[in-house]
């Protein structure tokens, strides 16, 4: 595991509400980087859940993953092996992950993150569906290349 930001791990250990369901934002408790299984553990109460580096990726709130409107979303493909690079504050609402693919667009807000975490099984199941039905992979694409 690695540190948060200074400013991430301030606010949330001052959050005043750091869990509910009724109409409070309900803010994580703690937020843990798992290098090495490649997760990020948010803990909601006594309960952590943990979201995949993929599953953040491809399932960003960004224009780019999300598109403009209902039926614009952009399917991600390739994201297996992505790795999560950063993790910074936007103000009091939201954090913004940085990915080594580039992607940094994304503002995943309190609200945004408890949903996937308390969905992540449906909509890693959809994910999976659609990346079949599309004939895509969770696999990045590669080029072999061999010496003359």
């Amino acid at each position: 595991m690695y540190a948060l930001h200074k400013s991430v791990a301030r606010f949330i250990s001052s959050a005043r509400y750091p869990y509910s369901r009724s109409g409070i934002t309900v803010i994580p408790k703690a937020i843990k980087v798992k290098k090495v299984s490649h997760c990020l553990e948010l803990t909601y109460g006594e309960q952590p859940y943990e979201l995949s580096y993929e599953f953040l990726r491809v399932h960003s709130p960004s224009a780019e993953v999300r598109g403009h409107g209902v039926g614009n979303e952009v399917l991600q493909s390739g994201k297996k092996d992505v790795v999560l690079l950063r993790i910074e504050p936007a103000g009091n609402y939201a954090l913004k992950l940085v990915f080594d693919d580039g992607h940094d667009s994304g503002l995943y807000d309190w609200s945004y993150l408890y949903h996937l975490c308390t969905h992540r099984d449906e909509l890693w199941t959809d994910y999976l569906q659609r990346l079949q039905q599309a004939g895509k992979s969770r696999d990045s694409a590669q080029i072999n290349f061999k010496a003359l």
